[in-house]
């Protein structure tokens, strides 16, 4: 192409437009002038560059390439873009691409520079949406890995059915092996082959009751060479192609266990959900199960907390009730309303009633099962005027093993002066200096005293 003179204002207007970053090198490789188009390459520090040789604004791997660039345009070869990184203040490198030309008058180098950061953003996007494509098909095989060998290797007969077509699309070795004729293959029959004639009406029946309700249904049929009749079970999925039946066959024996099995779970459920507080421990006091109730009682958030944790740290007398309560269970394995206090994690007593059972389990290992209620709610009975003695001496022996003797004795200092006082206003018909005089109290004493165990009603003048 045959090009005019270019004047310098021209030549430097068009290495503006064409290149994010301009460098004139002397013949020895030395910046003399930087020409920077973008702002973000303003961070590199480029017009620090000029008066050091060009090697040393880029990194160690982009030496070779610079004095590629440089003998390249010095012997008039052709024109080539090479990758060069920068390192930057940030240390992270900044990607480059450049071009080097040879003015002919004075021996000086031109280099053109590209940003390449958006395309090595481009890239990183891309190399990460590869990997992370693998990674999902790594897990989805895995997935179908698990599922294959979950499929064939359970006891229970299970068949795919296709919606559409009433057609088997997939059968485990358990539901092949009911066929009496191993040879012929369930997959690509129709599923009303695979039962008695007498019950392929039932079967097409339960699929368009389980396809119309969403629920799984169950009803009995027999397959196809069996002597009894098996438990059939229906549920519907979608796939990409549409819904598929999920057909499980249930022989009655295996039903029957099943049963069992069920009640266990039951069970199970509710002792998880028992109003009451549950704590499974073995012989030594190590916790192994608790239930909802009992951390809730604890003040706990999830049973890691408590499992594998001595049950006697939550005692709030510690070793001594774990020894009375290990001592009774030992001699004669059941302990009942066991009164005492938990300490929670929060510091605050809770008082609570034990029951606790000694279980064996089939390998002959003892474990003890504690059943604990919260009774902190539970209030004591009021003193009735016609109570005696007798009744308010066997509401403090409910105190003990609940609070310390101190407090009791506190209890039943109040509980006196409270008698005396009702008797003495019995004695007086409610005449308060009476019965001051008579208990040997002030006035003021007295109204004291009535105010304190609440014998007054608020806003009543003294």
């Amino acid at each position: 192409m045959q090009l005019p003179p270019i004047d310098a204002h021209t030549l430097a207007s068009l290495i503006g437009v064409t290149s994010d970053l301009a460098l004139v090198i002397d013949k020895d490789g030395v910046v003399q002038d930087v020409s920077v188009k973008k702002d973000d390459l303003a961070s590199l520090g480029c017009h620090t560059w000029i008066g050091k040789a060009w090697l040393d604004t880029v990194a160690q791997d982009s030496h070779g390439k610079v004095r590629d660039m440089l003998a390249s345009a010095s012997g008039g070869t052709g024109l080539r873009w090479r990758h060069v990184n920068h390192p930057s203040p940030q240390g992270v490198d900044v990607p480059m691409q450049y071009a080097v030309v040879k003015f002919e008058s004075d021996g000086r180098f031109l280099a053109l520079g590209r940003d390449m950061e958006a395309l090595a953003a481009m890239q990183r996007r891309l190399v990460e949406t590869q990997q992370a494509m693998e990674r999902d098909y790594l897990r989805l095989r895995h997935i179908e890995t698990r599922y294959r060998i979950l499929f064939d290797t359970t006891i229970e007969a299970v068949m795919l059915v296709d919606s559409n077509t009433l057609r088997v699309t997939e059968v485990n070795l358990s539901a092949q092996a009911l066929l009496k004729d191993a040879t012929k293959r369930l997959v690509g029959r129709e599923v009303m082959e695979a039962f008695e004639p007498a019950s392929r009406e039932e079967i097409q029946t339960l699929m368009r009751m389980a396809y119309a309700t969403g629920r799984v249904e169950m009803r009995k049929a027999r397959f196809l060479g069996a002597v009894t009749d098996c438990t059939v079970t229906v549920s519907v999925f979608r796939q990409e192609n549409g819904a598929q039946f999920l057909v499980r066959l249930l022989p009655q024996e295996t039903a029957k266990e099943q049963g069992g099995q069920g009640v266990a779970a039951l069970l199970s459920q509710a002792m998880e959900r028992a109003p009451d507080g549950f704590v499974l421990t073995d012989r030594s006091g190590s916790i192994k199960a608790v239930n909802a109730e009992f951390m809730s009682i604890v003040g706990a958030t999830a049973s890691s907390q408590l499992n594998g944790q001595a049950l006697e740290q939550w005692f709030v007398r510690g070793g001594i009730d774990w020894g009375v309560l290990n001592t009774n269970l030992r001699q004669q394995t059941a302990v009942k309303d066991f009164a005492t206090n938990l300490l929670g994690f929060t510091g605050v007593a809770v008082a609570v009633e034990i029951a606790a059972l000694t279980l064996q389990s089939p390998e002959s290992e003892v474990f003890y099962a504690f059943y604990v209620r919260d009774v902190t709610r539970r209030q004591l009975p009021e003193v009735r005027e016609s109570s005696g003695m007798s009744d308010s001496v066997a509401q403090l022996a409910r105190l003990v093993g609940r609070l310390p003797m101190k407090d009791i004795v506190g209890e039943t200092v109040d509980m006196i002066e409270r008698m005396c006082i009702k008797s003495a206003l019995d004695l007086t018909h409610n005449n308060r200096a009476s019965a001051a005089e008579m208990l040997g109290l002030s006035r003021q004493s007295l109204y004291v005293k009535l105010r304190r165990h609440g014998m007054v009603t608020e806003g009543e003048p003294d």
